[in-house]
């Protein structure tokens, strides 16, 4: 079981969250204020203002208010938090109901009830942004694409709805379907999706052989989740059985989820230097590197798209700065901030936002992503999910290419060994030379 501070970094509605049993035992309190007044005390003490809007002397003020007032029920306390954290400015510090809590946990299976999406809410435009569909869900297999805007759930327009509401609207029961209205660029239109139970497996990975003849090593990571990082030890040492000669290491779609699991797995192929640092509001920075247990030294690309959010950047952007491999693909999604999942006094959740993560050069890439070294468009017409990962899938057709030249160039400067007669035969030096110098 995590730890209940413990930093998580969330992508989306569904990424990272748990719930431990002091939700479950904890009988409610009759002072609906002191639920209030414990969402206030914690975004007082912790909150990290990315937009440079938060301030303390109205922060101070607006509690007097809320706790001025008198709340009959539940739902007066919840609406006057909601109402609270709207001044926040930041559409990842969300107040949870008890039953949203336990609703969006992730378990240590990774099983999720729903159709498969993460939504955000744009604070400047107001509206709800799909992050990215979860791959092999309802909503995937519709094609269901990040920075889709949701217009409306079931006819219900989502102008001035917040995640939660729409969160209720979109769950329901397994078998049952839901009408999403979908804007995508200019263009409007209808999709219904199933709700269903859906099991997530984050990592898949198998051996992909080039017309050269070469073994690459494809690995996929769905989500960040907390078997991810054990998963992928365990794909890399089956492939270094196989002999691989470089990977591709596909985070496309992937949403994000648990901070450390992306420590983790960025430590698989980085054996040293700086991972992530991640600063606080009081501008404390811890940073991560590399404990020198890499489980591979081999080549590697990475392959990203608008969907590849918060922990996905954090993997990319280390192997990037760490010219440890090269990115190809589109753009990130741009989520540089770090929440923390905070158990209420009632059962109820909030997850606030307490740090801010920088790539090792020190980079912010919040809302502006980080941009591939080869940036490649996926497909004009959809493929199959079983074509992912195949000369058929058009951006790994292109990280292959790359993988390839980076080999190759690997492979030419290892023919240069100043320790053999290669040397000589590099410098064409004749046998009766007694000296020569480089200079």
């Amino acid at each position: 079981m995590l730890k209940k501070n413990f930093l998580i970094l969330f992508a989306t509605t569904f990424s990272g969250l748990f719930l431990n049993n002091f939700a479950e035992a904890t009988v409610l309190n009759n002072s609906y204020k002191e639920v209030i007044d414990h969402v206030w005390q914690i975004v007082y003490r912790d909150f990290l203002d990315s937009s440079g809007t938060f301030q303390k002397s109205n922060w101070i003020n607006l509690r007097k208010e809320v706790l001025s007032k008198t709340y009959s029920n539940n739902n007066e306390a919840y609406d006057a938090i909601r109402d609270m954290l709207s001044n926040l400015n930041d559409s990842y510090t969300r107040f949870l109901e008890p039953k949203e809590f336990n609703q969006m946990r992730i378990d240590t299976s990774g099983e999720l009830t729903g159709v498969g999406i993460q939504i955000v809410k744009d604070k400047e435009s107001d509206d709800l942004i799909i992050i990215s569909p979860i791959e092999g869900t309802p909503a995937f297999d519709a094609g269901i694409k990040a920075k889709d805007k949701i217009l409306s759930i079931d006819n219900i327009s989502t102008e001035g709805m917040n995640i939660e509401e729409a969160v209720k609207l979109i769950r329901g029961q397994r078998g049952t379907k839901v009408k999403l209205e979908i804007l995508r660029g200019s263009k409007s239109f209808f999709k219904i999706l199933s709700r269903e139970k859906i099991e997530i497996k984050s990592v898949s990975s198998k051996v992909n052989q080039t017309k050269i003849g070469l073994l690459i090593g494809y690995v996929r990571i769905k989500q960040f989740n907390a078997n991810a990082s054990k998963e992928t030890r365990d794909a890399i040492k089956d492939l270094e059985t196989k002999k691989v000669a470089g990977y591709v290491l596909d985070l496309r779609s992937n949403p994000g989820g648990l901070l450390e699991s992306s420590i983790d797995i960025s430590r698989h192929f980085i054996n040293k230097g700086v991972i992530v640092s991640t600063v606080s509001k009081d501008g404390l920075k811890e940073t991560k590197r590399g404990n020198g247990q890499a489980l591979t030294k081999k080549p590697i690309v990475v392959l990203v798209n608008e969907g590849s959010a918060s922990a996905s950047e954090i993997v990319s952007g280390a192997i990037k700065d760490n010219k440890r491999g090269k990115l190809v693909g589109k753009k990130t999604f741009g989520k540089g901030l770090v929440q923390s999942m905070r158990t209420l006094v009632d059962g109820s959740g909030l997850t606030v936002t307490v740090a801010k993560y920088l790539t090792p050069n020190g980079t912010d890439i919040n809302k502006s992503g980080i941009i591939p070294d080869l940036e490649v468009k996926m497909n004009i017409n959809p493929i199959l999910q079983r074509e992912i990962g195949t000369r058929k899938d058009k951006q790994y057709r292109a990280g292959e290419k790359e993988l390839i030249n980076i080999i190759n160039k690997k492979n030419q400067i290892s023919e240069f060994n100043p320790d053999t007669i290669n040397l000589n035969a590099f410098l064409k030096i004749n046998k009766e030379d007694k000296v020569f110098s480089l200079n």
